[in-house]
């Protein structure tokens, strides 16, 4: 009689690129609190994974270094690679009280009133992005719109000429940068290739700061320059730190925000035609259903802080716990019929900008970007319609995204 093998959650896997809304069932039906053989556990229902991510005490981030080691080996130099490095000082990726002074500095820059003032800016992107390509009756609307939409917006908020010859590389340098990420071990060449645009990086933002400290503008760049006083203003290593940061996450994920809606939308047409038919009304809620059913982010890591109880399983200092945010954000025993994308509104709160103090900073710019692009969307391509049979996903687990879909109207 053959044994069979138990599984082991593996995001390396790249059945998972496609559609791991299967594996995930599995895992949060019959192992919701599982063991993989990579060396941490993984959480998968919606309970488990908003306790871990609300309990400030009991889980953070913990050692940055011994974290990565997992990966490697215990003499892996982690801090040693400028983009691990750049990593271990990035506030999403720290514990108090460091990761509460750099926070309360960019949250107290990036502001609800500097973020609703952004409005028009973005309603006349998005409507000059739509006039590029309208005419032509066909996009790959990954690259033409979701993708430059951010982009675009990142720049007038962090005061970046979009003209400017560096951006390109730039933009292509967060992708490849941000790699380290992923929660696995990098090919020798993966590596160096995110160090090396992880410096280009940093020597971009570095020379946009000394630029503002010359010359001040109304923008968030010289807001972070100019923030908190003399004691606790961020220095400017942790200015470029921050930048980055603000800038990748700002576009990567509401890149794929759009995107991933906009595939989910051709994948349930009568949710399209009912979101044409009340554009204003309904582009909020089908933000929220989108990041819901078809997360930009569908895992997050956290570290015991101290022994703790999740699911009924004992988890001890010092492990790490992946929790499946898109398992959670359609587990039943939370969402009604939660395989079926409804942009009608939810009172059941999605997970997918985290919680407790690592709340998603930028979750209010995000969720404006997405109902706007939704809403002109809707209004002036109603007749929209997407490649489902050739969508081209990304490479890698944590980011869940496209990098090419074809579309036309």
């Amino acid at each position: 009689m053959s044994v069979v093998p138990r599984y082991s959650f593996d995001p390396g896997d790249t059945a998972l690129t496609a559609d791991p809304y299967p594996t995930f069932a599995r895992l949060r039906e019959t192992d919701p609190v599982h063991w993989s053989d990579l060396g941490y556990w993984v959480i998968s229902r919606h309970a488990d994974i908003r306790s871990v991510m609300m309990d400030r005490t009991g889980f953070g981030q913990g050692d940055f270094v011994r974290n990565i080691q997992l990966f490697y080996d215990p003499d892996f130099d982690v801090l040693s690679n400028s983009a691990y490095r750049w990593l271990s000082e990035v506030f999403v990726m720290q514990d108090p009280p460091q990761h509460t002074r750099v926070r309360r500095l960019v949250t107290g820059a990036l502001t609800a009133k500097r973020v609703r003032a952004m409005e028009p800016r973005i309603r006349a992107i998005t409507d000059w992005l739509i006039d590029g390509f309208i005419r032509d009756g066909s996009a790959d609307i990954i690259t033409q719109f979701c993708y430059r939409l951010p982009v675009l917006v990142m720049c007038d908020m962090l005061g970046i000429d979009p003209g400017n010859p560096q951006l390109p590389q730039i933009v292509d340098a967060i992708g490849q940068s941000f790699i380290v990420f992923e929660a696995r071990r990098l090919s020798e060449s993966e590596l160096a290739t995110a160090n090396r645009e992880m410096d280009r990086m940093d020597a971009f933002f570095e020379e946009l700061f000394e630029a503002r400290r010359r010359e001040p503008r109304d923008d968030l760049t010289t807001a972070l320059a100019l923030s908190g006083d003399s004691a606790d203003a961020l220095t400017p290593h942790e200015l470029t730190t921050v930048a980055t940061g603000l800038f990748g996450a700002g576009f990567e994920t509401t890149a794929h925000m759009i995107g991933n809606g906009l595939l989910t939308f051709a994948r349930f047409p009568d949710q399209w035609t009912r979101l044409c038919a009340d554009p204003e009304g309904l582009a909020p809620a089908a933000v929220e259903e989108v990041l819901r059913f078809e997360s930009s982010l569908i895992g997050g890591y956290r570290t015991a802080l101290a022994d703790a109880e999740v699911g009924g399983q004992k988890i001890k200092v010092g492990q790490r716990v992946l929790a499946l945010i898109g398992a959670g954000n359609r587990d039943p025993r939370v969402f009604s019929d939660p395989d079926r994308f409804d942009i009608g509104p939810r009172a059941e709160q999605h997970l997918s900008f985290g919680g407790g103090i690592h709340f998603c900073a930028g979750a209010e710019l995000a969720r404006l970007e997405g109902a706007i692009a939704f809403e002109r969307l809707a209004e002036r391509l109603p007749g929209l319609r997407v490649d489902l049979e050739r969508p081209a996903w990304r490479e890698g687990f944590l980011f869940r995204g496209l990098s090419r879909l074809a579309a036309r109207w």
